[in-house]
């Protein structure tokens, strides 16, 4: 039996996207008064998109102006990607110049009484962080190129990957070389400390029965 091929790169797009990282969406509340961040490890050169927006809690009226927020994404050394004060929603897009764990924060201000403001988050890197449909209309291409569009960019990502945790292997192997290295030393040092103390407690010894004249 022939299996069709728009069929198999469909399966071969759902088995590597496995590897690929997801978006992480989510609904969290936030007193007012508190700060709550949200971290991805994000890979050099890394796309990433995000968007947020605080649920009105009274649908078909304007939102309270206790319910608004001050969102900041920084980078893993501190560099800001994007920032929102006293906003309701908001979006960001970036490409990682830095890889490491990037953080967005959520903060609202402190109202009296405390007012609990939940919010929609929805954070997508690699591969997912793109608009497939746009591109389709964008480029006007049929399915099976655009399934051939997926299965190269997923492929990219998990090469990307690869090469990501190929430096950390060397970093930790380069790790384990020094510790290794560091406790050879300690251990001779030990030796010869152990060596020296044994030799002068000899000669101590020796030097007593001699004044003792019992050798």
């Amino acid at each position: 039996m022939t299996v069709p091929i728009s069929n198999l790169v469909t399966n071969v797009v759902i088995i590597l996207g496995l590897f690929s990282k997801f978006g992480e969406s989510m609904r969290f509340d936030l007193t007012s008064g508190h700060t709550k961040c949200v971290s991805e490890d994000i890979n050099h050169n890394g796309m990433t998109v995000g968007k947020y927006s605080v649920v009105n809690p009274n649908e078909g009226y304007p939102l309270p102006d206790t319910h608004k927020l001050t969102v900041k994404v920084t980078s893993p050394y501190g560099n800001s990607y994007h920032q929102g004060d006293h906003v309701e929603s908001g979006n960001f897009a970036f490409t990682a110049a830095e890889a490491g764990d990037y953080t967005a924060c959520f903060w609202s201000p402190e109202h009296n009484p405390p007012a609990t403001v939940t919010v929609e988050f929805e954070w997508k890197t690699g591969v997912v962080s793109k608009d497939w449909t746009k591109v389709a209309k964008k480029g006007q291409v049929d399915m099976m190129e655009l399934e051939l569009k997926k299965l190269f960019d997923t492929v990219s990502s998990i090469h990307e990957e690869m090469f990501y945790l190929r430096e950390r292997e060397e970093e930790m192997q380069e790790l384990n070389k020094t510790t290794n290295s560091r406790m050879a030393s300690l251990g001779f040092i030990s030796l010869v400390v152990c060596l020296s103390v044994a030799a002068l407690q000899i000669w101590h010894l020796k030097t007593f029965f001699e004044r003792k004249k019992l050798l």
